[in-house]
């Protein structure tokens, strides 16, 4: 069995050889990967647990991630164009300062990703799952409203009554 190690110094300097083994292994794990500051292009990574990695400040561009698990992977800062994550699992994933254009979200799970300062511009998001459980602030860029799912509201709304609240049952009050 491969090590994630392995696995990602296979898919970043020998893809062909990466290529067979997923071809012949469709349950690869490469959990915790770090694949940070590198650059994929015309790769398919499809079917694969990703959870836990890390791809901060990656250039990736047509990278297929369909039905992929994911979760909790750090995409900060990555410049991500063209890619496909219809599907995946993106629960916890954080694509902060990233720029996601032209990628397509459609049945992918989104739930908890942080989208702040996020570029997201021209990607489709209609039929992604779970939109609404996104955080995400005034920076965040979103794509037109045919990209979006009907019923997602992409205004971003602080909410400082709720603060106040909070402060008020604060058990120093007591």
């Amino acid at each position: 069995m491969q090590t994630t190690e392995n696995l990602v110094e296979l898919i970043l300097n020998d893809y062909d050889s990466f290529k067979e083994l997923h071809s012949k292994n469709s349950d690869l794990e490469i959990t915790e990967g770090d694949f940070s500051h590198c650059s994929l292009e015309d790769v398919t990574l499809s079917n694969i647990d990703f959870s836990g990695s890390a791809f901060q400040e990656a250039n990736l561009v047509n990278v297929d991630f369909t039905d992929c698990d994911l979760t909790s992977v750090d995409f900060s800062r990555a410049n991500i164009s063209e890619c496909n994550f219809s599907g995946s699992i993106l629960n916890g994933a954080v694509f902060s300062y990233a720029t996601v254009s032209f990628c397509n979200f459609s049945d992918a799970d989104m739930a908890g990703c942080n989208l702040a300062e996020a570029d997201l511009s021209d990607s489709d998001f209609s039929t992604s799952e779970n939109l609404e459980s996104c955080r995400f602030d005034e920076s965040t860029v979103w794509p037109d409203s045919d990209k979006l799912p009907e019923d997602f509201d992409c205004t971003y709304n602080y909410d400082l009554s709720s603060l106040r609240e909070d402060e008020e049952s604060s058990p120093e009050n007591y």
